[in-house]
């Protein structure tokens, strides 16, 4: 039986990875990178192991040592984590970071697989288990968005795409053809939360792929918290790239924004 490591961050993505790759016959061993990851994906694996994010080198020998070859990175794993104070890097962590020629998001995980990939691991493709979740293009509520907010998703698509080219986020919010808040390092539901504080209620979200989308990490997800956190800021619509944002929790997904009127379209 063929060995897979699951490196997971917090959210379901990541448990829902591990059902996906036991249903397809690998025999999983699952690394929950904070104490926050979703402790069910043992029910999905061989063996489950919590080891900091910060702890690098704890982290490659529980991989070499269970003779892991090929590895996914999944799950939310915020940036912020890095100044916050919060985490304490291990010597070899310590080193990678101090390496960097900068702090963006593909450089620091740039980095990291080239970390596994010195210890003959491999990283491969966060979709590949489970692209069923990327919606095709088309709405996927009961409400079709309207024409002002069809024309703030296309605003926006271009937008987020810069943003995306420019390696800072993924996601920005928009009213009425005007930018009210573009994601960086504090993540989508601040953003989410910032900008349609702004826009007084009425703002559209819209969360792409970058133009030079890696699909081993940091692949665009959205889930229920995502749609809460619209509602809490009276957002009525969100828009993802069609093919490449993974939808989590779907049936839940819709029957929330169908519940509270918002519309949620691939495009």
């Amino acid at each position: 039986m063929e060995k897979l490591g699951i490196l997971a961050g917090v959210g379901k993505l990541p448990v829902e990875c591990a059902k996906a790759a036991q249903q397809l016959g690998y025999e999983v061993y699952a690394v929950g990178l904070l104490a926050e990851s979703d402790s069910t994906i043992a029910d999905y694996a061989k063996d489950f192991k919590v080891i900091s994010i910060a702890q690098l080198d704890s982290i490659l020998n529980y991989l070499t040592q269970n003779e892991i070859k090929k590895v996914t990175m999944i799950g939310k794993v915020t940036k912020e984590l890095l100044f916050s104070g919060g985490l304490i890097p291990d010597a070899r962590m310590l080193q990678l970071i101090m390496s960097l020629p900068n702090k963006n998001d593909d450089t620091i995980m740039l980095a990291f697989v080239n970390e596994l990939k010195n210890a003959g691991i491999e990283t491969f493709d966060q979709t590949a288990l489970i692209k069923k979740l990327m919606p095709s293009k088309g709405t996927l509520t009961s409400r079709e968005p309207s024409k002002t907010e069809l024309a703030d998703m296309n605003f926006g698509f271009k937008i987020a795409k810069e943003l995306g080219r420019l390696d800072i986020g993924q996601s920005v919010v928009v009213k009425n053809l005007a930018v009210m808040a573009l994601e960086a390092i504090e993540g989508t539901d601040s953003c989410i939360k910032r900008g349609g504080t702004l826009a007084n209620g009425g703002a559209v979200v819209v969360k792409v792929a970058k133009p030079q989308q890696d699909n081993r990490f940091d692949v665009p997800t959205v889930g229920l918290r995502t749609l809460e956190v619209m509602a809490e800021v009276g957002a009525t619509a969100l828009a993802i790239e069609a093919d490449q944002t993974l939808l989590v929790d779907r049936e839940n997904v819709i029957k929330f924004a169908d519940e509270k009127n918002i519309s949620v379209v691939a495009i």
